[in-house]
């Protein structure tokens, strides 16, 4: 199997320049490919399917008639970025949650960026993920999004845009880890030819990531993850990092407040709990707060947080950030709360709430990305060109129905990497959630979750919607 048929068409391809002529990055790893023998590459790609399936690297797509839980496609041809590329991810997704955690702090305390005119209020206040709840809250350390994934985009220039914003529960870190560790055993030799960035302290970041919330005075702090449960469609990323962080995995009923601290039921009695790391949306976290409905959370907990006897990652209230309306505006976010324009830029976005921009995305609906501006997974998602004249006849209905919840953008010709399709190479397009810690300080995992559109022509890279992933490989400057 070579490259010797690949196409890069006219995408912007991050292997190949032009057909035969790879960039310099990826030129080791293809010169390697061309020297396996004509099954070798077959072959190592069923070994890793294989590894996959003994790890039991699952994810669950909800409403999917075969069955809940399913093995993560994932294809063995790593993708790389180089030393300068990442560079520029690394600064701007610092830069873009430095500020948006500026901006959560400042909605649910001062409201500056409001009263300054950036941001109107109806825009904050109308948005299902704004939490008046949380309203005078003050985290540990001035510190809200703890854990957060940005998905990033490349265009057919090679131009890196954000996509979106993920601050409230992101997922996908342990694929990352996991893809990983099964290219180390599938292509090991390729591996240690070049000087990529390692991720195997991700773990240990996340777990100090959690202790920096805690005050210096409590001594062997308690750290738990808070589940859903073995139904929700992250529930083995959450048992993984459990393992990997050596902490305990609990579920709202192993939890009960009492004094307005956190303990959790052991078989030796009540332990202490410093500090959470929730996988948990806002309206199932505590029932005397949110939803009185939840049987998921635990009762009590937001009064523990608010008097500062436990911490929670990510905060209540991130979700404000996530909202695809609000997107729109980080640009300026970044401006306000740092004085630099934003390092890395949004696709351009209109906003349906807007009489104009509403009127722009239904004259022309057929060459638009519509979203909902709380929507995830890909569901609810219209994409113009690929979709029929019915579909784009309901999604007008919708916006006209409810203007606040719909975003329009322009489609964006994703970047492409070759997947093996059969006997031969493809090109398939390709997206990036880079995740970022933020303790004491701001950490960029070096690499992130791929997300590769396995169909052909497809521009949906969501593992819910058919999508598989590969291993990230960034390069440093010098042999590490």
């Amino acid at each position: 199997m070579n490259f010797e048929s690949y196409k890069p068409e006219n995408f912007y391809d991050e292997f190949f320049e032009k057909p035969g002529l790879p960039r310099a990055e990826v030129k080791k790893l293809v010169d390697r490919i061309h020297s396996f023998p004509d099954t070798e590459l077959a072959n190592r790609q069923k070994a890793a399917e294989a590894a996959f399936m003994q790890m039991g690297i699952t994810f669950g797509v909800y409403g999917d008639k075969k069955g809940l839980e399913k093995i993560i496609p994932f294809d063995i041809i790593p993708r790389i970025i180089n030393a300068r590329d990442w560079s520029l991810v690394e600064r701007g997704v610092t830069q873009r949650v430095f500020a948006l955690n500026k901006f959560i702090h400042d909605i649910y305390n001062d409201q500056k960026i409001i009263k300054d005119g950036v941001i109107s209020r109806e825009l904050i206040l109308s948005s299902v993920a704004y939490r008046k709840e949380c309203q005078g809250l003050n985290p540990p350390k001035g510190i809200w999004c703890h854990i957060s994934g940005i998905d990033l985009v490349r265009d057919e220039k090679g131009q890196f845009y954000v996509l979106e914003d993920n601050l409230r529960c992101p997922s996908g870190v342990s694929y990352v880890l996991g893809n990983r560790r099964v290219m180390k055993q599938t292509l090991p030799v390729v591996f240690e030819s070049l000087p990529i960035r390692p991720i195997d302290d991700y773990s240990s970041r996340l777990a100090d990531t959690l202790r920096h919330l805690i005050p210096d005075t409590v001594r062997n702090p308690n750290i738990v993850i808070l589940t859903p449960g073995i139904y929700n469609s992250a529930y083995f990323e959450h048992s993984f990092l459990a393992q990997q962080m050596g902490e305990e995995l609990v579920e709202g009923q192993d939890l009960v407040v009492m004094d307005d601290f956190v303990y959790m039921r052991t078989t030796k009695g009540f332990e202490k709990v410093d500090a959470i790391y929730r996988r948990i949306d806002d309206d199932f976290l505590d029932p005397t707060v949110f939803n009185p409905d939840s049987l998921l959370g635990v009762p009590g907990i937001m009064k523990s947080y608010r008097s500062g006897k436990v911490a929670l990652a990510n905060a209540p209230g991130t979700g404000i950030a996530d909202d695809k309306a609000i997107y729109s505006f980080v640009p300026d976010i970044i401006k306000y709360y740092t004085g630099e324009d934003a390092i890395i830029p949004n696709i351009p976005t209109f906003l349906c709430a807007n009489e104009k921009d509403r009127q722009h995305v239904i004259d022309n609906i057929a060459n638009f990305v519509v979203k909902t501006t709380h929507g995830s997974g890909g569901y609810g998602m219209l994409i113009g060109p690929f979709s029929s004249k019915e579909q784009q006849k309901k999604m007008i209905g919708n916006i006209k129905k409810d203007p606040r919840n719909y975003i329009g953008q322009p489609v964006i010709q994703l970047s492409r990497v070759p997947v093996i399709v059969n006997d031969h190479f493809e090109g398939r397009h390709i997206d990036l959630r880079p995740f970022v810690l933020y303790g004491e300080d701001i950490h960029v995992l070096p690499g992130g979750l791929s997300r590769v559109a396995l169909e052909k022509d497809s521009l949906v890279v969501n593992s819910s919607q058919g999508g598989g992933s590969k291993d990230t490989w960034v390069l440093a400057d010098e042999p590490i």
